[in-house]
């Protein structure tokens, strides 16, 4: 493979803190690079060296001749003057640009829905994010350089851009790096993995999952890493060895020695236990939101929701996804009682006591001048977290806050820290239903981990909202989605299901819309629109009929060979263990094929 670029004994400070300390790297054609590490390590900072936006202390970039560089920063670099059409295409005529298929994908899966004549200081954050990025992606570039191109993505958009990318060149041509906490992400388009840390790179093959497995493995024979977080990394590697169904990428090498790791590892969570703390704690109702309607409050007067039921029970998980202004934020906000709906009600549990993270920190400002640990002791000096006492600074240095960072006055704190500390302060409260809006925002991939390990011991009722399609599948047991119709629908195959529902209802617009008059009233049109046959509605009928016994009867098997596992464990009898685990394994596919079956046949009897 050809040499694009590469750094050679690159050293940057700051003050007294060396953030790359004589760094030797290079891009290869054909390299699909991810760089994680802390916030703060230096991955910024190298990405701007490589795309020669800055200069080193000490040492050299140097690139090919010919090699062009694409960089995308954090900060918004557009002409806010501009229209969104120049900016992207400058003064290309719409004829010109619109021959290149390449450009017109890209505008349709980025920019369909903003104003092309728009001027972009009128644009919010996300479309600013998503305008800078068409007009980086639409050019030729032989090296692409993404700062945290996820930020203001909604799932939908994270998982076009993976496509994107992964299709942009042959499997030997152009080359990028990205720098991003999506470790979905990660896991879809990087074949290699730097990890930025005390001023070195460590370079692994693979993506996110891999690079997991291998850190875990050079911990474990190194002995370097503390016991606390090589344990947070064997968690997180248990996590992807048990994946989610979804999950079906697993690293190609070192199989024994993953095993080998996890042997001793705890599932992520004792569901069982967790319910039963949850309903001692919370009682038999929790929130219950019943006919609910909202009207939304723009200029075209349509329902937000209508006619939406929602019922959370006693430790339940659930996530939710949605495009972008479907109402996820302002479903919380109903939920917690902060918005009164125009048709239904909030039922409200007697014990429920709920905690909300907002995607703000303002939460944070009535406690600027305090340190870290003053704020947390002013709410309690002890805590119970899943069974476990916890000092004030021990909870806190779970959450990666050091003994010298402890004592950091919050205003001086970066974006992740200040999150981080925005929800030990909600859990130190000691909440039952804690709903978390786009939590991962600022956190870096070791945090987020930390993070998902107190929600994993956490035993009340969790609702989160997010674009992060790992976080769903790692802290919750289930997700819904809100796709901009007004209801509400429930994912029994995921974030899977929700993508290929938004490709259908993408194609039914496009069939049926654009005002073209040469598509009203065709065939398949008019079949649509007269709906199912009463014959096909009764069969439906009793599909959900049959369908509900035999989710019924696996449910009771399911609660059956819990309860075999149990005596089991107990009895300390592992093959029985594993055979009656490869028994659940079965019938949760069985299960997870029937609910597929139930949703079809509910969504014909539009129920």
């Amino acid at each position: 493979m050809a040499h694009l670029l590469g750094g050679e004994n690159l050293t940057v400070s700051y003050a007294t803190r060396t953030v790359l300390d004589g760094v030797t790297l290079g891009l290869e054609e054909g390299d699909r690079i991810g760089m994680v590490g802390r916030n703060g390590d230096g991955k910024s900072t190298l990405m701007r060296l490589l795309a020669l936006r800055s200069t080193p202390d000490a040492g050299r970039v140097t690139k090919r001749g010919d090699v062009n560089i694409g960089y995308l920063d954090q900060s918004d670099v557009l002409d806010g003057d501009l229209t969104v059409g120049a900016a992207i295409v400058g003064d290309q005529a719409d004829y010109e640009w619109a021959r290149n298929p390449r450009i017109r994908e890209i505008m349709g899966g980025l920019v369909s829905d903003v104003d092309w004549h728009a001027n972009v200081h009128s644009l919010s954050g996300g479309q600013k994010r998503r305008v800078a990025l068409a007009k980086l992606l639409i050019e030729d570039h032989d090296v692409i350089m993404l700062d945290e191109p996820t930020n203001h993505l909604d799932v939908e958009g994270v998982a076009w851009l993976a496509r994107h990318l992964k299709t942009r060149w042959r499997a030997n041509q152009g080359a990028f790096l990205v720098v991003t906490h999506d470790r979905w992400f990660l896991d879809e388009v990087c074949t290699k993995t730097w990890e930025v840390h005390d001023g070195i790179i460590d370079p692994f093959e693979g993506g996110y999952a891999a690079y997991v497995l291998a850190r875990a493995e050079r911990d474990r024979m190194a002995a370097v890493v503390e016991g606390k977080r090589q344990q947070l990394v064997k968690k997180e590697l248990a996590w992807l060895r048990r994946g989610a169904p979804a999950r079906t990428s697993k690293p190609k090498f070192r199989i024994e020695a993953a095993n080998v790791l996890i042997a001793d590892v705890p599932a992520p969570r004792d569901s069982m236990a967790l319910s039963k703390m949850a309903t001692a704690r919370l009682g038999k109702d929790v929130l219950d939101l019943e006919h609910v309607s909202l009207n939304f409050e723009g200029d075209d007067g349509r329902r937000l929701f209508d006619n939406i039921t929602l019922r959370l029970a006693p430790g339940e998980r659930l996530g939710i996804v949605g495009v972008n202004g479907a109402g996820k934020t302002t479903l919380l906000k109903l939920l917690n009682g902060e918005i009164a709906p125009d048709a239904g009600r909030l039922k409200r549990g007697k014990t429920v006591v709920t905690a909300v993270l907002t995607q703000e920190v303002k939460e944070l400002d009535d406690v600027a001048d305090l340190r870290v640990i003053e704020v947390i002791e002013r709410e309690k000096r002890s805590f119970n977290v899943g069974g476990r006492e916890f000092t004030a600074g021990q909870l806190v240095e779970q959450l990666g806050f050091t003994n010298q960072k402890q004592w950091t006055p919050v205003k001086d704190l970066s974006g992740g820290e200040r999150r981080r500390l925005q929800l030990l302060r909600l859990l130190v409260g000691e909440p039952n239903v804690l709903m978390l809006d786009e939590p991962t925002n600022d956190l870096d991939t070791d945090t987020l981990a930390a993070v998902e390990d107190v929600l994993d011991g956490w035993p009340g009722t969790l609702v989160v909202v997010s674009h992060d399609r790992y976080l769903l599948e790692r802290v919750t047991d289930h997700q819904m989605a809100l796709l901009g119709d007004g209801r509400l629908r429930g994912l029994p195959g995921g974030v899977d299901q929700y993508l290929e529902l938004r490709e259908a209802a993408l194609a039914g617009s496009t069939v049926t819309g654009g005002g073209n008059p040469a598509n009203a009233g065709g065939p398949a049109q008019a079949a649509a629109a007269s709906g199912p046959s009463e014959a096909e509605r009764r069969e439906a009928r009793k599909a959900l009929n049959r369908i509900e016994r035999q989710l019924s009867k696996l449910e009771q098997q399911e609660k059956k060979i819990h309860d075999q596992m149990l005596k089991s464990t107990e009895a300390a009898d592992y093959d029985a263990l594993a055979e009656q685990n490869k028994q659940l394994k079965e019938l949760a596919d069985e299960k997870e094929a029937l609910e597929l079956e139930w949703l079809e046949a509910s969504e014909l009897l539009g129920e």
